[in-house]
């Protein structure tokens, strides 16, 4: 059986330097199963005759000595820094600037700047009538005063859904990620691998987009840069049929961890809904318990309408946790509040930037602080 788990040692010779490995596997190929399974032949009745499946993985020889060109990792920046351009963070920031003195015009603008934001009108209105009547018990002595108490109340808001995804206790760990076209489900599959390569976990993917032209090569070069295995079998193919295959390549390989793209949707396209259900019905004649996660990714500039599009896919697909991505930049950011208040989802990652550590684990500490630090005007210490 072939190894895709071990990386060959270097070779010397210069042809081997950039030497791909591609292995294709058929159907035939796959995992038979027993006589009398009811269950899988179930599962093989409702998906599509497959067409032939790649597994395709790439195994990179760094070469040796002054072949090699010395690169400097780029620091991490911040939260404070990925988040200072949002439109939550410059106008609430602004606003206690310019109102250093507490009293109810203050706070009716606050409201404003917070729905503008994309918080929410219902969520926004709770959070300053809150505020507005503690003002009026004199609990604040100033405007930091009734800053610091907006911080905590956003971190109330947020503490909930800070649930960071563990992917142990499974094998695989099988995590569908689903989302509108758009929204950055490739790149945030991709960072994914590498996190989780990273961590010494054995990572498979299953291109399982076969509706976009472009998304079965885009995933095959995110497995390539991380050395990942990838499952696909082309354009059109039947996404059930990719993601049912990849499962029994991933479970007879002694995969841990195996994350299973699918093809971006708008909330209201009946026909290309119906299949994630599908996807998530084939995936159960397998593993009864998969998908273990069904990831959302959400672009954060979409603002409210980001609402919208969770509440059906929920209906459609039960998903349990969520991506924000896109939030460095000229998100407003204030969608976050939004989803925590309306939905209670885990929000697994938060995306603020393009490189691969820029797929951050969500914090909420980090997240308010970087969007409405203590000290308006300095840095919040403590979060990068």
């Amino acid at each position: 059986m072939l190894k895709f788990w071990k990386k060959k040692p270097a070779e010397t010779g210069p042809a081997d330097k950039e030497e791909k490995h591609a292995v294709v596997v058929t159907t035939a190929d796959a995992v038979a199963p027993e006589s009398g399974d009811g269950p899988l032949h179930e599962a093989l009745a409702e998906i599509a005759a497959p067409a032939e499946t790649q597994l395709e993985t790439e195994r990179f020889a760094v070469p040796a000595g002054d072949d090699v060109a010395e690169t400097a990792t780029p620091a991490r920046r911040s939260w404070r820094e990925r988040l200072s351009g949002s439109a939550f963070a410059r106008s609430l920031g602004s606003l206690f600037v310019r109102h250093p003195k507490l009293d109810d015009d203050l706070l009716d603008e606050l409201e404003t700047a917070l729905i503008g934001a994309d918080v929410g009108i219902e969520a926004s209105t709770e959070l300053v009538e809150s505020l507005r009547k503690r003002m009026h018990k004199r609990e604040f002595a100033d405007a930091p005063t009734l800053l610091a108490a907006l911080r905590e109340a956003l971190l109330v808001l947020l503490r909930p859904v800070e649930q960071p995804l563990q992917v142990a206790g499974r094998q695989p760990f099988v995590v569908l990620v689903v989302g509108i076209n758009g929204a950055g489900k490739t790149t945030t599959i991709g960072k994914l691998a590498r996190r989780w390569s990273d961590e010494k976990r054995a990572v498979m993917l299953a291109a399982g987009d076969t509706f976009r032209a472009a998304a079965v090569e885009q995933l095959k070069t995110w497995g390539e840069r991380n050395a990942v295995p990838v499952i696909s079998q082309g354009q059109d193919a039947d996404a059930a049929s990719v993601i049912f295959d990849a499962l029994q390549a991933a479970r007879s390989r002694g995969a841990d961890v195996l994350i299973a793209d699918t093809a971006g949707r708008l909330h209201t396209q009946g026909g290309l809904m119906d299949e994630l259900g599908k996807i998530a019905r084939v995936l159960k004649k397998l593993d009864a318990d998969a998908p273990h996660e069904v990831l959302m990714v959400i672009d954060g500039t979409t603002g409210q309408n980001a609402v919208s599009q969770v509440r059906q896919f929920r209906q459609i697909v039960g998903v349990t946790g969520l991506v924000v991505t896109k939030l460095d930049g000229t998100a407003k950011g204030g969608v976050v509040f939004a989803l925590a208040r309306e939905f209670g989802l885990p929000i697994r990652f938060v995306g603020l930037g393009e490189s691969a550590t820029d797929l951050r684990v969500f914090e909420a500490a980090a997240f308010v602080d970087g969007l409405l630090p203590a000290s308006l005007g300095g840095e919040a210490p403590g979060h990068d």
